[in-house]
């Protein structure tokens, strides 16, 4: 017995220390995958399951806290409430401390209760975007416990979108800011004119696009016809800005950019460099941008509501020493106009290719550097100006130019790019002088097919992807292949899919027997990369017959100029060379990417719609290859070098059906 009682006592003892052993060998919960990348985390062991219910220590968290409530039910579906009082397990406790995290900085600490803590609104609220993306990769909404201080190394983190060459609706502008936010991205520039290139418009400067694309008072008519913000519009912009602590920051490009201003008033343009650029030896210059500037910087609620106006000042000429002595003096005078209305000057650098004695203010003004013969940022930060890293070379987007990038290299930016790099000039982390970085979207070549969707489908990969190397800096420690893959999971902004992302590759996502004319079909629209497939009992269909709609674009059975299969967004119209034909029963798939879109008929290829180039024919380009004199007869024939990539995709509309005859049967929409 007593041999027995030994043995008993053995097993209970083994017992013991295997359940000790397994509590000390408990798993530790690793860095969640947040973008931007938390700067550290000290995980913990388990998860914590939300209560419901939102503690708001001071009253000056009340806006984060109703945020977070409104985006967790937009993401969600589940309410959360905000109240006061004691913190019971599972609640988030909002807390205005630690002055030490700095302006945007937090800490989150999750264990019984989720604690944020940070020294203001703005730091809380980059912790609740940090919970959300948290939440969206747990099935359960269950939070993995942890601690975190978390805070940016750079100040300005931000993107520059131009909307003078192509016009963006304001709801899209609403969604990019909510999408900035989410990723805590902090500035969006927003340039408000330029124009076209003259050699695709007959190289006639009246006939040339251009545009301003705000309304204006001052000058009747010199706002843009084919899209502009109302001054409401855009001042309820910026609130949406300042809710999300997104700073918008209007951008009026003078004195080169400038057609849309030179066509309105032809007498200040220059003869001499051409109409895009202002004549600055003009007195009557000077009246017309002091009343443009003065109509959005003046009264009590000005229309441009932020602290920074960025006045442009980029690529002039500096072909004689007088002509960069007045630029210089332009940059100068407008540089303390828009600080006599207590906004902070914003200028493209430019003062190494105006290289000048003129004096230009620098204290206080801030530079954005994105090209080193134009500004020497190393001259620049000595002459005391803050610069902003937006280095052409790396972070330039200009869609389907063939020049610059179509989409950024993000891979190299993500290894080896921070705001510290600019051009071939790399300063030392954290240097004071470098306010952050931003990246860029310049639609040069204008009509060419390029849509919202495409220009989105660009940014958002780099929105990304600049995010991290804004906020982690040098600090990234995840391989930049598990970046890539993680990111694409996550979503845009609560309530915000401008990708038009319905499901994991390969699944079916929307599937109807029958489709009935004029019946809503339950999604707004698909994105890349997708195929739409249905069978078609053809009947007799009118020009215009439309398929499906969506906000966005049409997909006509039958196309208002020919009668084609075909499909139209934002005023581009593109048909395959097929009609349906009446009695015949077919099968069409529509299949779309960023590239190109396809129709297939009972699963061969009918037709592919890929990038068009398009020439510029001028008298210069003709071709001569005959000897001069041997033959009275010469083709006429020319050998273009300008074009343009004329693009033929689609996101596929899908919230409506159309009025048509034909039956439309078996549709499956999958996600490629």
């Amino acid at each position: 017995m007593k041999h027995l009682f030994s043995t008993r006592k053995l097993i209970v003892l083994a017992a013991a220390c295997m359940l000790s052993a397994g509590t000390l060998w408990a798993e530790i919960n690793p860095k969640p995958f947040i973008v931007p990348e938390l700067k550290e985390w000290k995980g913990a062991e388990g998860m914590t399951q939300l209560s419901g219910n939102i503690v708001v220590k001071s009253s000056k968290l009340n806006a984060v806290a109703q945020a977070l409530a409104a985006d967790y039910k937009e993401m969600f579906g589940k309410e959360l409430t905000i109240k006061k009082g004691k913190a019971k397990a599972g609640d988030i406790v909002l807390t205005l401390a630690n002055k030490e995290l700095g302006a945007e900085g937090y800490k989150l600490e999750i264990g019984e209760t989720v604690n944020v803590v940070s020294p203001t609104a703005q730091g809380a609220f980059w912790a609740t975007r940090t919970l959300l993306q948290m939440s969206e990769q747990n099935a359960q909404r269950e939070l993995p416990r942890g601690v975190t201080t978390d805070k940016p190394e750079y100040k300005l983190r931000g993107f520059m979108i131009d909307c003078g060459r192509k016009f963006f609706s304001i709801d899209y502008l609403r969604n990019l800011t909510k999408v900035m936010a989410y990723y805590k991205m902090n500035a969006l520039q927003v340039h408000l004119n330029d124009n076209g290139f003259r050699q695709f418009f007959g190289n006639d400067w009246n006939k040339t696009q251009a545009a301003f694309r705000l309304e204006c008072d001052t000058y009747p008519g010199l706002t843009a016809k084919d899209g502009s913000y109302t001054k409401q519009e855009f001042i309820d912009l910026q609130k949406l800005g300042e809710q999300n602590y997104v700073e918008i920051i209007p951008e009026i490009d003078v004195p080169a950019h400038s057609l849309a201003f030179t066509q309105y008033k032809p007498e200040i343009g220059s003869k001499e460099y051409g109409m895009d650029h202002l004549d600055l030896f003009n007195p009557e210059t000077y009246k017309f941008v002091d009343g443009l500037f003065a109509e959005y910087l003046s009264g009590k609620e000005p229309v441009f509501r932020g602290k920074r106006v960025h006045i442009g000042t980029d690529e002039y000429s500096n072909a004689k020493k007088e002509v960069v002595e007045k630029f210089r003096e332009f940059t100068d005078h407008y540089i303390k106009y828009v600080e006599k209305f207590g906004k902070q000057a914003m200028v493209w650098g430019a003062l190494t290719h105006a290289k000048g004695e003129t004096p230009v203010k620098s204290e206080n003004v801030v530079m954005n550097c994105w090209f080193n013969g134009y500004a020497n940022p190393k001259d620049m930060k000595e002459q005391g100006y803050k610069l902003v890293s937006i280095p052409d070379g790396l972070v330039y987007l200009v869609p389907a130019a063939g020049y610059y990038y179509d989409y950024l290299n993000c891979e190299y930016l993500y290894n080896s790019w921070t705001p510290a790099v600019i051009g071939n000039q790399t300063f030392e982390e954290n240097d004071p002088a470098i306010e952050g970085g931003m990246f860029a979207v310049w639609n040069d070549h204008v009509g060419n097919g390029i849509t919202t969707k495409d220009v989105h489908h660009r940014v958002y990969p780099a929105l990304q992807t600049l995010a991290v190397k804004c906020w982690t800096g040098k600090k990234t420690q995840l391989p930049y292949a598990e970046f890539n893959e993680k990111r694409q999971k996550l979503s845009e902004a609560p309530g915000v899919n401008e990708l038009g992302r319905l499901g994991e590759k390969g699944s079916v996502v929307l599937q109807q027997a029958a489709v009935a004319p004029n019946s809503k079909l339950g999604a707004e629209e698909i994105g890349y990369d997708y195929a739409v497939s249905f069978t078609l009992d053809g009947k007799q269909e009118d020009k215009g017959t439309v398929l499906f709609k969506s906000k966005n674009a049409t997909f006509y059975l039958a196309d208002p100029k020919e009668g084609k299969l075909g499909f139209e967004r934002e005023g581009y119209l593109n048909t395959f060379n097929y009609r349906v034909e009446p009695g015949k029963t077919v099968t069409l798939t529509i299949e779309g990417n960023n590239r190109m879109t396809r129709l297939l008929v009972d699963g061969k290829v009918k037709e592919q719609l890929d990038p068009k180039p398009l020439y510029v024919v001028r008298d210069q380009d003709r071709a001569h290859y005959q000897v001069e004199g041997a033959s009275p007869y010469e083709p006429i024939v020319y050998q273009p070098t300008e074009k343009i990539n004329y693009q033929r995709t689609l996101v596929f509309p899908l919230a409506q059906a159309g009025q048509f005859k034909s039956a439309v049967k078996n549709l499956k929409v999958t996600v490629q």
